[in-house]
């Protein structure tokens, strides 16, 4: 397996048209589309700034978001990114000329957003690949899952204490 290199808008490396590219936000990963020339595709939620502010409360619970073609140093600023293409040993890329039409055919669509099921990652993957995954929601789908079985747990661990205590008074 290859070494992860991360790039920063001032370090670009040298991605190529129809490249996932994983953007470190402080909380969280943005994913992007290279489409050449700089400039990658995006989803930021609408009515909200540049996509450096996609970690606000408002675009987690966003409904809603607009697909957009910037420069890749404009999305990342001062974080850093690596080229991230992950799923291609599970799934084969479409031609590199078919993910850039349907990319720039969406330049400017606003398009469903949700956080576990239809996330920035899924959208990018649909394009490289015609199949939207996302391994950083099925983290936090398994974490929300794991969370709400421990919860189930101790609360009937508290409702059989307190059936127990019950029998004693």
């Amino acid at each position: 397996m290859a070494a992860i290199e991360s790039f920063s808008a001032a370090h670009p490396g040298d991605p190529q048209p129809g490249d996932l590219i994983e953007i470190f936000r402080p909380a969280y990963q943005h994913w992007a589309l290279y489409l050449g020339d700089g400039y990658i595709i995006n989803v930021t939620p609408v009515d909200e700034g540049p996509p450096a502010t996609f970690g606000s409360a408002k675009s987690v619970f966003s409904r809603k978001a607009r697909v957009r073609m910037q420069l890749l140093k404009d999305v990342v600023g001062n974080d850093t990114y690596q080229i991230n293409n992950k799923y291609d040993g599970t799934y084969t890329p479409l031609p590199v000329e078919e993910i850039i039409r349907r990319a720039e055919y969406l330049i400017d669509q606003e398009v469903s957003y949700d956080l576990l099921g239809n996330n920035c990652e899924h959208f990018v993957t649909l394009l490289r690949y015609g199949e939207g995954v996302s391994d950083q929601a099925n983290r936090a789908i398994g974490a929300i899952g794991f969370v709400t079985v421990a919860a189930g747990a101790f609360s009937l661990l508290g409702l059989l204490r307190s059936r127990s205590r019950e029998r004693q008074y």
